[in-house]
């Protein structure tokens, strides 16, 4: 091998080396904005409760839900020990009805609590008395699901007006 041949295959290698490392960064780059909006949410459960259900038909469950990121999700599900139906219930104009999901704007907080926005358990499974604990599992479009325990209060229960 001659001194030109050498030059020209080192050269070679080290275009090759460089393109290489040019379309993994792009790759890389392309997988996140600069403003970190591609992040996970980063969501947080608070207040959360369910009053004692006047029967073994239904029960409520309340609780907020604070989007602490600049990403937008959406609560998709809820999933429980209670019953295998939980519905997602709105309320608006005084009349409740199903929804198939709660948006949960960036830097906003989902209040899903008496009289509004709520959780509603169908054909439960046993009827949990004040002071059990009753398992969830939220379930969002982007983010992992969060479990859940929602403390059984009284009947009459309502953190809004303490």
């Amino acid at each position: 091998m001659n001194r030109r041949t050498t030059r020209t295959t080192r050269s070679t290698a080290t275009a090759f080396a460089s393109a290489i490392a040019l379309v993994a960064g792009l790759a890389l780059g392309g997988c996140s904005s600069a403003d970190g909006s591609d992040a996970a949410p980063k969501l947080e459960v608070s207040g959360a409760f369910m009053p004692e259900p006047v029967n073994g038909e239904m029960a409520g469950g309340f609780l907020s839900i604070t989007n602490l990121s600049g990403v937008d999700d959406t609560l998709t599900s809820v999933t429980s020990d209670l019953s295998d139906d939980v519905q997602l219930h709105e309320t608006k104009d005084q009349k409740m009805q199903q929804v198939t999901s709660f948006p949960l704007p960036a830097h906003d907080e989902l209040q899903l609590r008496r009289g509004g926005d709520h959780l509603m358990f169908m054909g439960l499974k046993r009827t949990p008395k004040q002071g059990d604990k009753v398992s969830i599992e939220l379930h969002f479009q982007k983010s992992d699901p969060i479990k859940v325990e929602l403390p059984v209060e009284a009947r009459n229960h309502n953190p809004q007006h303490h």
